[in-house]
């Protein structure tokens, strides 16, 4: 069993705004990674994704860049989160000792529409893997929401939200 996942959304804006508003770090910054982004999604480039959510906690996350194909893909890998984020404490689990690729695709379905689709795997067939997969596809089905409102109506989904 390979434990991975898809989602994707329809943005009603042109391909170049939708990439531009996930490879950009201040564009992203204001809707998705609420403590910033350190640099841009440039091939071969590891930055720092940092989420500031919880009361008093930043969670740093490197990301490493594999891919862009501008206006088409962003691949990208980091650490595969083995378990659930605990909201109760705001901690993450262990760390996994293995990464999970994330592959974003931008397509044109015209001049105003966007279809977005995030794809990310592998995790290992444990316990600890199927949590991780599930806490990453609620997130990024959340990221996807958040990028639509930021894009198509300047609407931060993060603010408050956690």
């Amino acid at each position: 069993m390979e434990l991975r996942f898809s989602v994707q959304t329809k943005i009603q804006k042109p391909v170049s705004e939708a990439f531009d508003a996930v490879y950009n770090p201040a564009k992203l910054s204001a809707y998705f990674t609420s403590g910033g982004s350190d640099g841009p999604l440039d091939e071969g480039a590891t930055v720092i994704w940092t989420f500031s959510d919880h009361e008093g906690q930043s969670l740093p996350v490197p990301v490493t860049v594999r891919k862009v194909e501008r206006n088409r893909l962003i691949k990208l890998t980091w650490e595969a989160s083995d378990g659930g984020f605990d909201l109760e404490t705001g901690q993450m689990p262990a760390p996994s000792g293995y990464d999970t690729t994330v592959e974003m695709t931008f397509e044109s379905l015209g001049a105003n529409e966007t279809l977005v689709k995030i794809t990310e795997g592998s995790w290992r067939a444990t316990e600890g893997g199927l949590a991780g997969s599930y806490g990453n596809c609620q997130g990024w089905t959340h990221m996807s929401m958040c990028l639509k409102a930021w894009l198509e109506h300047g609407i931060n989904l993060r603010k408050g939200s956690v």
